[in-house]
């Protein structure tokens, strides 16, 4: 009896570690993935990817997004990167707090060596405002930008695009709060705020009235604030885009996997394919 409690335990112990031992393992393998980019392309790589997390115990799903500690480290990152040296961001995210989003924009206009933004699926919202600030920005011909129009209001009470909150202020109505004209004057700032981000992240990069058209493109809430800009979207507002992503980069992004799930919602198998040869006689 003393034997079989004993090998339980001891079935117990491993079933606790191999996951800290499988999740070590990947770190690892990043690492390396990172360090071989970095080589082949002579920059710093830092990676900003965003997906649904589960917490270590109790298995509960958790959405990610840019926050402040995701600013410090980036911020950190470029201090510890020579003035010269290029940079390269792969971005993969739904977006965040504008504080931070604006912060690491900012960073990365500043630093004299070249900044590269790779987006191999999505930067939506506040990660359009750090693809901004880059000397170039490469898509995945698939992948798509979004609008950076400000969204006010609270995780409890739900959020509302400025540019709405100004759109509903217009209609007359004389049992209006004092709430309400406090939150459309709040809308007003936001919206000048997040124009003239956006204008002084470009104006380096095209004549300035393009540059203020682009801003007040992005942050007018001409869109829904999903909408998605796609790559030829991207070319046309006049954007540094090209669409030639490195495999690598595709490569990093395989060791950030979702959370697993009881069912996967989408599977397919995971090796290339050569295109079919011809059929003989086939010209």
């Amino acid at each position: 009896m003393a034997l079989i409690l004993n090998i339980l335990w001891v079935l117990i112990l491993i079933q606790m570690f191999i996951p800290l031992l499988m999740k070590r393992l990947l770190e690892v393998r990043r690492q390396m993935a990172i360090r071989a980019l970095e080589t082949k392309r002579h920059s710093r790589v830092i990676t900003m990817i965003h997906r649904q997390e589960t917490m270590s115990f109790f298995g509960f799903p958790v959405s990610r997004y840019i926050d402040i500690e995701d600013s410090e480290q980036v911020l950190r990152a470029i201090r510890m990167t020579p003035s010269d040296m290029p940079i390269d961001i792969i971005l993969h995210t739904p977006g965040g707090l504008v504080l931070a989003s604006e912060q690491i924009a900012c960073a990365l206009k500043r630093h004299k060596g070249k900044v590269t933004v790779f987006i191999p699926h999505y930067a939506m919202s506040g990660g359009t405002l750090i693809a901004l600030s880059a000397d170039e920005i490469v898509m995945d011909p698939n992948a798509v930008l979004g609008p950076v129009d400000p969204q006010l209001g609270s995780p409890q009470g739900g959020s509302y695009p400025a540019a709405s909150i100004l759109k509903a202020l217009e209609e007359p109505n004389p049992n209006r709060d004092d709430q309400t004209l406090i939150l459309g004057d709040i809308a007003r700032k936001a919206i000048n705020q997040v124009y003239n981000t956006v204008y002084n992240l470009v104006k380096d990069k095209m004549p300035e009235e393009r540059a203020k058209e682009l801003a007040k493109t992005l942050s007018e809430g001409r869109w829904t604030h999903d909408y998605p800009i796609t790559y030829e979207e991207a070319k046309e507002l006049g954007l540094p885009v090209t669409d030639q992503i490195p495999p690598e980069v595709y490569e990093l992004m395989d060791l950030y996997p979702q959370t697993s799930q009881r069912r996967p919602s989408v599977e397919f198998i995971p090796v290339p394919y050569l295109p079919p040869s011809r059929r003989a006689g086939e010209k």
